[in-house]
Formats: C-alpha cells, sequence, structure tokens
C-alpha cells in the first residue's frame, strides 16, 4: 500500500488557510473501472476511494505512516505569492490594460 501526504489547496471561496491541513491519502490498487450502462466510475479499493485522514501537522501524518508500516511521498506545496492590491488601481494612469467603458 502507497500513501501520499500533502496539503490541499484552498478552496476558491476561501480566503484564509482554514481546511488546509496535512492530508494522508491512500493510492489505488486496483485500476478503475467504468460501469457499461450508466458510464459511472468505480473501483473495488476502498481505501483509495474513500479513507482519507487529515493531520495538523506534517510529521504527525509521517509518524501515522511509519506506524502503519505504510509506504509514503510527501508532496510540498509551492508557497503562494501574494500582491497587495486596491481598488483604486483600476482608474490608476499607470494601468496597463485600457480603461474600456
Amino acid at each position: 500500500m502507497f500513501a501520499r501526504i500533502y496539503r490541499p489547496a484552498k478552496t476558491a471561496t476561501q480566503s484564509g488557510k482554514a481546511n488546509t491541513d496535512w492530508r494522508l491519502e491512500f493510492e489505488s490498487r486496483a485500476p478503475r473501472a467504468q460501469e457499461p450502462l450508466m458510464g459511472w466510475t468505480s473501483a473495488s479499493d476502498m481505501d483509495a476511494d474513500q479513507v482519507a485522514l487529515d493531520f495538523d501537522t506534517k510529521d504527525d501524518a509521517i509518524a501515522y505512516a511509519e506506524r502503519r508500516g505504510v509506504a509514503y511521498q510527501v508532496f510540498e506545496a509551492r508557497p503562494g505569492v501574494a500582491s497587495a492590491k486596491a481598488y483604486s488601481d483600476n482608474f490608476a494612469f499607470r494601468r496597463r490594460t485600457p480603461w474600456t467603458h
């Protein structure tokens, strides 16, 4: 069994860092199959489809995987770049794209 440890990205509706704890997800051991009548995708491996564990820190997730004897790989997220924005910048003369209305 193999697991991925990563920090999920925040959703588009979030402005803070809530619900971005470290997550451990198991990789699928069986290939996914498409059901011919309805076209649904399914898998026989429940661990990969329905089990995702959240941890407060990366070290907690790694310790869990090592205690259980699960091979893992840690994926580090790139840090985001925040730029200062102001409403008045929409009307500035230095604006690169011209105002159109």
